[in-house]
């Protein structure tokens, strides 16, 4: 069985995904493609296609509720690595639930979960961590700038 996250992509459509600036920055280790992002406040960037009234990130290749893919999906910011699927680690997701309802498909339940064995884009049990299945672990933010 696949994992859910696979067939769905609407929290990719559906929220703004803003982070800081340094996520986007290669100079500070930032992994998040900056020719994707663009600027939102003084200190935060915003995927492409989502700051707007019908958001779509650049990066998602899907069609919501039948197949879905992030382009970058080891680089992805943190705020997307942040959102966990409903009930994939044993809790529902409000941001989820929220985000397929507003797509019209009914929310993840612990019984979706039934033999699925390793999350998204995974091939060994750990996500993101391995180059191997095309992973990494996230660079670490660097310390906040005094204002």
């Amino acid at each position: 069985m696949q994992h859910p996250c696979l067939t769905c992509g609407a929290c990719c459509a559906h929220f703004r995904i803003s982070f800081h600036w340094s996520e986007a920055d290669p100079a500070l280790g930032g992994t998040v493609p900056p020719e994707l992002t663009e600027p939102l406040r003084r200190h935060e960037r915003v995927m492409q296609g989502t700051s707007q009234e019908s958001p779509r990130c650049v990066a998602l290749d899907a069609e919501i509720g039948v197949r879905s893919r992030c382009s970058i999906h080891p680089l992805r910011p943190s705020v997307c690595r942040a959102v966990p699927a409903s009930w994939e680690f044993g809790a529902s997701s409000p941001q989820c639930d929220k985000a397929r309802v507003a797509h019209g498909l009914a929310p993840l339940t612990p019984a979706d979960w039934h033999g699925i064995e390793a999350p998204a884009n995974d091939d060994d049990g750990h996500p993101d961590d391995n180059p191997n299945d095309g992973g990494h672990t996230p660079p670490a933010l660097p310390p906040p700038i005094a204002a």
